[in-house]
């Protein structure tokens, strides 16, 4: 039986007074000294004003001698009409489809859709027009993270998370047409074992990273842009035991180990605020780090390095909070020492390349790069491997490593150094593949 599709101008007609109602109601609650509804509130209001219009527009067509709409019809418009106003408007049917990996939109009908299998094909429009377009995201900038977040010709950029997870960047103004990309997160609940089953790592690799977690070691994990690295730190932020207290760092609400209070009962989500449009009220990642160490924490977790708070974040791993995590953008687990040193000269402290090194030497232990890879023409489908792992040995001028795991014949991440630390590894649960050969 085909899927009954909502019609757009009508679903953009309907959102317009349910709207328009909405915002007549909010009016009247300031007028009247009432407080504002909460979001949850203001979204059960909102679907009995759905019914209300649907009931009228069924009037109408009654009364002008048509046809209404059916109540299969019904439902699917209203949900529409929903999604319109809270959710993602007609980006929600890809973001159901749990095949889809990411969708990168250059105007209202130019969408490209990336597949979990490699494919990448032209989608259908998700507005009629451009103007729709960065009126949806608008909707979405006011209604999801802490705080609203402008998204216009003054404020051009926008990353939020969305209500599943996925992670949006926006940016207007500065294009010919509005861009959009949507990096899903197929992953919400993810723990090591999915990744073995996904082939992103094999069980020695997940057995030293649990192990290194539990040792509280200090990882930076690296990789390009989509090649998972905010997934494996969930992962390994679910090896974490419920008892500790974590604080996580991030420009935009993405890793949500909050949702999961059966994992993480104990958590503290802190999120990057923008400057107003006079400049005023911004606090910035580097302060939010500080802001976190004072929150009694036993992990500080920085969902991704992109600049100064580099400083603040090493300080914080190499004076007693141990066991914390981040991300970082890298080509290869040996450039992150220089992409590292790159972000302290950028900071507000300027740190010198040597002090940096001295640094990471006495913060981070660990360094795990992800590659992506697309095998679609040969039909292995789109798949992400650790490819290295370097651990982190000392420091004569430069960080000295040692790359402890590596790229086998295999394909995946294999023993390929000894570990400094192997008995606190082992401590921690680590089995070794003894008949592994380091080269």
């Amino acid at each position: 039986m085909p899927r009954v599709q909502a019609d757009p101008v009508l679903v953009r007609a309907l959102r317009g007074q349910v709207a328009e109602r909405l915002n007549q109601q909010r009016r009247s609650d300031e007028v009247a000294g009432r407080a504002a509804m909460t979001p949850e509130d203001e979204r059960q209001f909102a679907r009995s004003l759905i019914v209300q219009v649907l009931e009228d527009h069924a009037r109408r067509e009654i009364t002008e001698g048509r046809t209404p709409l059916s109540p299969d019809e019904e439902e699917v418009v209203a949900s529409a009409i929903h999604a319109a106003l809270f959710g993602v408007g007609r980006l929600q049917p890809l973001l159901d489809n749990p095949d889809v990996e990411n969708i990168d939109i250059n105007g209202c009908d130019r969408v490209f859709v990336s597949y979990a299998d490699g494919r990448e094909e032209l989608a259908e429009p998700v507005a009629d027009s451009d103007e729709e377009l960065v009126e949806l995201i608008q909707i979405l900038a006011a209604n999801v993270g802490l705080t609203s977040r402008p998204f216009d010709s003054a404020n051009p950029q926008l990353d939020l998370r969305l209500p599943d997870g996925s992670r949006l960047s926006a940016v207007m103004a500065v294009t010919a047409r509005p861009s959009i990309s949507v990096r899903r997160s197929r992953l919400g609940k993810v723990g090591l074992e999915d990744l073995i089953a996904t082939g992103t790592m094999s069980t020695e690799v997940a057995s030293f990273l649990r192990a290194a977690v539990r040792a509280r070691k200090n990882l930076m994990i690296a990789g390009s842009t989509n090649s998972g690295k905010t997934t494996l730190l969930r992962a390994l932020a679910n090896e974490i035991p419920p008892s500790e207290r974590l604080i996580t760092v991030e420009r935009a609400l993405e890793l949500g180990l909050d949702k999961f209070e059966d994992l993480h009962p104990n958590v503290v989500a802190f999120e990057e605020r923008l400057p107003n449009s006079e400049g005023l009220g911004g606090v910035s990642m580097a302060e939010l780090v500080r802001r976190s160490l004072r929150q009694n924490p036993s992990r500080v977790i920085v969902g991704e390095v992109l600049g100064d708070e580099i400083v603040t974040m090493l300080n914080a791993m190499s004076q007693g909070n141990d066991g914390s995590l981040s991300t970082i953008h890298a080509n290869s687990s040996l450039e992150v020492f220089n992409r590292i040193a790159t972000y302290a000269l950028q900071a507000e402290e300027n740190l010198p390349v040597e002090a940096t090194h001295m640094l990471i030497s006495g913060s981070i232990n660990f360094v795990v790069f992800l590659r992506k890879r697309n095998d679609y023409e040969s039909g292995g489908g789109l798949n992400r491997v650790i490819e290295s792992v370097r651990e982190v040995t000392g420091v004569d001028g430069r960080v000295l490593s040692s790359e402890v795991f590596a790229m086998g014949p295999t394909g995946e991440a294999v023993s390929h150094a000894p570990l400094s630390c192997l008995d606190d590894l082992i401590a921690a649960g680590y089995q070794p593949n003894t008949m592994t050969r380091w080269d």
